[in-house]
């Protein structure tokens, strides 16, 4: 097979089952991507993920700002989507969890990072893309950086240095014997822990989505020879069916990165005792 191992799409081999060609499975190689500007063995260059992250960017902004340059009392299609969208972060993310007197000065950051997060998870599914930029580790690491940033420093904010101390390491007199053990667990919990788990989840979600759809995609061009089109067929379904199951754990992952930033937040803001 000649194609570029770091290249391999179904649509660009001719490698069919019962042709003496191995399956061309997706693996790591699936996530590399030459740099369009630049040259990367001096690691400044322009990818096609930063393609889309930067293009998921101008479509948010060109979106809200169609939608509300010219806002009406009674809204058109457009305008109607977007307060919805606006809406459903401000009351069902940061009011439920923050409240509304804390939490409205973190609505713009918070809807920000929502649709932000979930454009990235979208260009799975978009033709032409067809790559989450989230299941690339630096992304997801970026945006939780600039989450436990401003945790840590919104406690320090409010609680001081003192009120720093007891809010990261659970300080509570009432443990008795087990506290000194109690608040070594929970300062490395939050410290070091949190933020990693934080990019985690959303980076191994979209990871893994985008492994299986490859997988479904290059198995229904690999087995459409002879007797294995009938395998190919169930392997095609397969794939609309994983499509279908990426779009909500897109939503989702979106949903539950910027529901655990208003926790972060709400446990900065929120008084010790």
């Amino acid at each position: 097979m000649s194609a570029d191992p770091t290249q391999v799409l179904a649509f660009e081999t001719d490698c069919h089952i019962f042709e003496g060609c191995g399956f061309p499975s997706p693996g790591l190689h699936s996530f590399l991507f030459e740099p369009l500007v630049g040259d990367a063995d001096s690691n400044v260059y322009f990818n096609k993920t930063m393609l889309l992250a930067l293009l998921g960017s101008i479509i948010i902004v060109g979106f809200f700002w169609a939608a509300f340059r010219k806002p009406q009392v009674v809204p058109g299609k457009l305008q109607m989507v977007a307060e919805a969208g606006y809406d459903f972060v401000r009351r069902g993310v940061v009011y439920e969890t923050i409240g509304k007197k804390e939490g409205e000065k973190y609505v713009p950051f918070i809807v920000s990072l929502f649709f932000f997060v979930w454009m990235l998870n979208l260009w799975a599914i978009v033709p032409l893309a067809q790559f989450p930029v989230t299941s690339i580790i630096a992304y997801p690491a970026g945006l939780a950086a600039i989450v436990y940033i401003l945790w840590v420093s919104l406690t320090f904010k409010r609680h001081g240095f003192v009120g720093f101390f007891k809010n990261v390491t659970g300080y509570d007199k009432s443990l008795g014997p087990v506290l000194p053990l109690a608040m070594l667990i929970e300062f490395f919990s939050n410290i070091l822990v949190r933020p990693f788990t934080h990019a985690v989840r959303l980076f191994a979600n979209m990871f893994a989505g985008h492994t299986l759809l490859l997988l479904f995609t290059l198995a229904s061009w690999y087995l459409l020879n002879g007797i294995g089109i009938a395998y190919a067929g169930v392997s095609f379904i397969m794939t609309i069916v994983m499509t279908a199951f990426e779009l909500f754990i897109q939503a989702l992952q979106a949903y539950v990165f910027v529901l655990l930033t208003c926790t972060y937040i709400q446990g900065a803001l929120a008084e010790h005792h």
